[in-house]
């Protein structure tokens, strides 16, 4: 059985056609709504225990740190360790060095 060439003109009106089809597409959709904005108002009372900074982290330095800031919740965050990248202002990160020495508390 022998197979006939594809007409030119063919191929174009398919071409052309398959084109119009995109031309009725559905109208993309409403954008999404800004997001909630968060004010850092100091919520996690890190201003009341900076002078903690520079003092080797030790579990009840930690807990009396949690108990002065009257934050509502408080991580240790340690160099290299994972955390999550939520902002919480109600949230006190205490930071150390390799020596667990607190380098920095903030609210997040």
């Amino acid at each position: 059985m022998r197979q006939r060439p594809l007409r030119p003109l063919g191929v174009g009106l398919a071409l052309l056609l398959a084109g119009c089809s995109s031309m009725n597409a559905a109208p993309s959709p409403e954008p999404a709504p800004p997001p909630p904005r968060v004010e850092a108002s100091g919520e996690c009372g890190a201003e009341r225990v900076q002078d903690r900074v520079g003092r080797t982290y030790r579990e009840a330095l930690g807990e009396a740190i949690r108990a002065e800031s009257d934050a509502a919740s408080m991580r240790v965050v340690r160099p290299g360790e994972a955390v999550t990248l939520d902002y919480r202002p109600d949230r006190l990160n205490v930071r150390l060095d390799e020596e667990d020495t607190i380098a920095e508390i903030v609210c997040g």
